[in-house]
């Protein structure tokens, strides 16, 4: 009996260290990761259609959870105007015949309505200044003392061209970013291969990072923004990413492609390790930035939605462009 409570202690210290490695909850985070898997693989099975309104409810959540991270410095973005654009730039991108005309189009209108909306500054009920409340209170002081917008806990004033500024850049940061990944879904004819080397691959990029990182990572990447990254860990990044190309494009393209575009998976590997690491390098300055230490909290072990998606919709647009000129 005492062997065994010696092995459970020891096991939950061994836990610990992994979490506090990773910077994560490991056995949630892996448990949540299952369940993604399964559900886009699932969205995949059915249709490419059932896949894309997944994108758009990705999306919306997003959104929500950069309105509550905005509001927390007192910066007001037009989430239901967000919500409205996004859904119709990524479902008229893919259902257009003009697909890339269509994104260029909708970018454009939501830019100009959304910055409108956003100078109205309306707000509905209570419920996000609830939220704004409990997330603050689930934020540590410490974090909170080195953001920007710490003014000695007084209420914060900012200027309507703050709030727009905001505004467009979330639009720029979701809908234009995601469009990129609708995008590859309509061309040269492997959509499933295509959708899975857009979500998966910076996955994979992130879990070759997390543990290279944990396990060997000596040499940090950039210590102010996020200390737990280091040039091991980008290393180990890369070379998962360019495992998952090889592996997808061996399951998906004929010998012919294989003999002439060889080195496609190499450079994916590359661009998908570097422009992940570097959304995530981005998400980070953001939260510090705001002072919070998660950007959402609706996927445990995750942090939020933006914390999962931050990577995937910074590499859309190189891995769109990559996949389009290359003919693959």
């Amino acid at each position: 009996m005492e062997h065994n409570d010696q092995l459970h202690d020891q096991a939950e210290v061994t836990l610990d260290q992994i979490n506090k490695k990773t910077g994560r909850n490991m056995p949630q985070a892996i448990a949540t990761a299952v369940v993604l898997i399964a559900i886009i693989l699932g969205c995949l099975l059915i249709s490419i259609d059932v896949f894309v309104a997944l994108i758009v409810v990705f999306m919306i959540l997003a959104l929500w959870e950069l309105r509550v991270d905005f509001a927390t410095a007192g910066l007001h973005i037009p989430v239901f105007m967000l919500w409205i654009c996004s859904a119709c730039t990524l479902l008229a991108t893919y259902y257009s015949p003009l697909h890339v005309v269509t994104m260029s189009l909708c970018a454009m209108a939501s830019i100009v309505l959304v910055a409108l909306s956003a100078t109205a500054k309306l707000s509905f009920g209570n419920r996000l200044s609830l939220v704004v409340a409990d997330k603050l209170s689930h934020t540590e002081a410490a974090a909170r003392l080195e953001s920007s917008f710490n003014h000695d806990g007084n209420e914060q004033h900012h200027s309507r061209l703050s709030h727009v500024a905001v505004s467009v850049l979330t639009v720029l940061y979701i809908p234009v970013l995601a469009s990129c990944i609708i995008l590859p879904l309509t061309f040269h004819g492997h959509p499933v291969a295509h959708a899975i080397m857009l979500v998966f691959l910076p996955a994979l990029s992130d879990t070759g990072g997390l543990f290279a990182g944990a396990w060997l990572g000596k040499h940090k990447l950039s210590p102010r923004i996020s200390p737990k990254k280091s040039w091991e860990g980008l290393a180990g990044s890369v070379v998962f990413a360019m495992v998952g190309a090889f592996a997808v494009m061996f399951c998906t393209y004929t010998p012919q492609v294989w003999a002439t575009r060889w080195w496609v998976p190499i450079i994916m590997g590359i661009l998908v390790g570097v422009v992940g690491t570097f959304g995530d390098l981005c998400a980070s300055m953001i939260k510090r930035d705001l002072g919070l230490k998660d950007m959402g909290h609706l996927l445990k072990g995750h942090g939020g939605v933006m914390d999962r998606v931050d990577s995937i919709l910074m590499a859309a647009p190189f891995t769109c462009i990559l996949l389009w000129f290359t003919g693959m």
